[in-house]
């Protein structure tokens, strides 16, 4: 339209000069021509003016699209910084409650399983331990069975060749189940928590001739206070037992030598695995199948499955509540 428009006027420009018209008012053939001339060259400026327009435009719209994305890709980072910012914090809260965790659930147990077993064994006066270690030991086992069969969890195929090598642990591993109950029966549960400790001195101290492992000197500081919080406790317990404190001091032994058993044994147990590793849930299977025939040995061997048998506790639902936990 804006080029009809300055035609036009070029038109009406060109048409009022007198050099257009002759004397006759009639256009001669050579103002026709010099009039055709003008109406192109108007045509040819105008249309420089369009595609110079039209480059002008094309140039400020790839400016505009060029700065535009380029907002967006600066945008999109400071989201992903943003978003990644997030994320790491999350992520490293994650790494830092993970073993809180554990150890908050692990603690939780572990007082729930001696404030049980202390129930049955002194409240309830059940004088079997082994009974109750094989119990407890196999309803563990048809737990992880269920689990494992459900794929709940993952679990190592069993070979009589990782058993073979695995014996060796799971004898230390009743030994040291049977005299944690016996001891529970004889001393209250504060002093086994605190004669519990003296473990550690034992485990460091094996890994220290056996496995030539040094700890640094805060460790052996803590392992001091642990013996003389040990000391103190049983010179000012009331209740001292000496048949109590033997079996104690028998499980801290026996606890300290399936810890270093078991990793002496544990490379050797992941080369007989299809995977090439023993996972945690694998282990405990392992070790609560394997404890069955030794527990039943026991119990004949103690005649305490008379004992099982006759006493009137079985009876009562809560005891079998307490057992179960």
């Amino acid at each position: 339209m804006s080029s009809d428009l300055k035609l036009d006027a070029v038109i009406c420009h060109d048409s009022d000069k007198p050099e257009f018209n002759s004397l006759s008012g009639k256009v001669t053939f050579g103002e026709r021509a010099n009039m055709v001339h003008k109406i192109l060259n108007g045509f040819r400026r105008e249309r420089n003016r369009s595609t110079n327009s039209i480059s002008t435009n094309v140039e400020r719209r790839a400016l505009i699209d060029r700065f535009s994305r380029g907002t967006r890709a600066a945008l999109g980072d400071s989201d992903n910084l943003a978003i990644d910012g997030d994320e790491k914090p999350e992520h490293g809260l994650g790494k830092k409650s993970g073993p809180l965790l554990s150890g908050t659930a692990y603690c939780i147990s572990s007082c729930s399983m001696i404030l049980l077993n202390k129930i049955v064994l002194s409240s309830y006066a059940f004088n079997a331990g082994i009974s109750l270690m094989f119990y407890q030991n196999l309803i563990s086992s048809v737990i992880v069975l269920v689990l494992g069969f459900c794929g709940m969890v993952s679990l190592e195929k069993l070979s009589w060749k990782l058993i073979k090598v695995w014996i060796p642990v799971n004898v230390i591993f009743v030994g040291m189940l049977v005299s944690g109950m016996y001891s529970l029966k004889y001393i209250n549960i504060a002093m086994v928590t605190i004669l519990k400790n003296m473990t550690n001195i034992l485990t460091a101290s094996g890994e220290f001739y056996i496995f030539r492992k040094h700890q640094n000197q805060k460790v052996w500081t803590a392992m001091f206070l642990m013996i003389i919080s040990a000391i103190s406790g049983g010179i000012t317990d009331l209740s001292f037992d000496a048949v109590g404190y033997t079996w104690q001091i028998m499980n801290c032994i026996l606890t300290a030598s399936y810890s270093l058993t078991l990793r002496w044994v544990m490379d050797k147990a992941k080369q007989l695995t299809r995977s090439g590793s023993l996972n945690e849930i694998s282990m405990v299977l392992l070790n609560n199948l394997l404890s069955l025939p030794f527990a039943l040995f026991l119990i004949l061997l103690f005649d305490e499955w008379e004992y099982v048998i006759n006493v009137d506790v079985i009876r009562v639902p809560m005891f079998w509540v307490f057992c179960d936990g």
